[in-house]
């Protein structure tokens, strides 16, 4: 166990640094100059070629992407043009709320998805298994945004049931019961998708496991029901851990839209305002910890995968 953890851990360090070389060479491409940003446009040319000198534009750029490196090993993730300030401040409070977003979105989707995965597995030829295999691929297939409004206009404008969005009430906000309310509609919509993903995948799971000559030997020796089910969902297990990883860190990092349409204040409305206002050291900044928690995610799931499968330590 020990060695497979050596060369994941190895294998995630290769991951980052490739990342990181990518989301460097990305900001290089992006129209727009920082440097005027920073300035004016009314800067002289002296003050340009002053300030180029300082942020290290005018070296090479493997010389540059060096001490990019360095100055993330210090955890100094840069400083935000738009708001002048550390960009870790800017960007660290917004994930929390992301994590927030993305962990409710989570339970529902791995609840949900297991529960209908399971009841289309176990009366696959009953008109449950058909509404489910329908609810599932609806899921899927609705676009994110479409879901978002259609809630919005279902219970914040007609029902006035939940709050459109945002994290909290302006008035008497921040409590518990508030963000609950907050958290309901775009936890749902971001949701959906990873939950009929894993809805679909489990199902394929289960009835793969049902197929195998060690359910029937298990049952013709006589074992409760309950006891084959035990043995089939365990056997299940494993694909249902990949399969939930992925899907966890999708929303870590797919949430943009439902964000932006509920005004959440998380990192992926973050990086969607730094775009349009060239704020290149939080785009950086905000690509990077979403990889970072991405990686460890897979990281764990991988773990928990070699735990349960002996074979996968093999």
């Amino acid at each position: 166990m020990i060695r497979f953890l050596a060369r994941r851990l190895a294998l995630t360090v290769l991951i980052l640094l490739g990342v990181s070389l990518v989301v460097f060479l990305t900001t290089k491409l992006i129209p727009g100059d920082p440097v005027s940003t920073l300035l004016g446009p009314y800067s002289t040319a002296a003050d340009r070629a002053r300030l180029v000198t300082t942020l290290g534009l005018d070296r090479p750029l493997p010389v540059q992407y060096v001490s990019y490196l360095w100055t993330l090993l210090h955890g100094d993730l840069g400083r935000s043009i738009a708001r002048q300030e550390p960009a870790a401040d800017v960007v660290l409070p917004a994930f929390a709320n992301t994590l927030l977003l993305s962990g409710f979105a989570a339970a529902v989707a791995v609840t949900g998805g297991v529960v209908l995965g399971a009841v289309a597995a176990f009366r696959r030829n009953g008109v449950a298994a058909h509404l489910v295999s329908a609810v599932s691929l609806v899921a899927v297939s609705a676009p994110q945004y479409v879901v978002a409004v259609a809630l919005i206009v279902l219970f914040a404008v007609q029902t006035r049931l939940l709050p459109p969005g945002g994290i909290s009430s302006a008035i008497g906000g921040g409590g518990p019961a508030d963000l609950a309310q907050h958290i309901l509609l775009p936890g749902v919509t971001a949701a959906l998708v990873p939950m009929g993903i894993i809805a679909r995948m489990f199902r394929s799971a289960l009835l793969d496991v049902l197929s195998q000559d060690f359910v029937v030997a298990l049952r013709g020796h006589g074992l409760p029901p309950r006891t084959v089910l035990l043995h089939v969902l365990h056997n299940s297990l494993p694909s249902l851990l990949t399969i939930s990883g992925l899907q966890v860190g999708y929303l870590l990092g797919g949430v943009v839209f439902v964000e932006t349409v509920f005004t959440w204040p998380g990192l992926g409305l973050l990086i969607f305002t730094a775009i349009s206002e060239r704020d290149l050291p939080v785009i950086e900044a905000g690509v990077l910890v979403s990889a970072l928690a991405f990686v460890l995610i897979n990281l764990a799931v991988d773990t928990a995968h070699a735990a349960i499968d002996p074979r996968i330590r093999a």
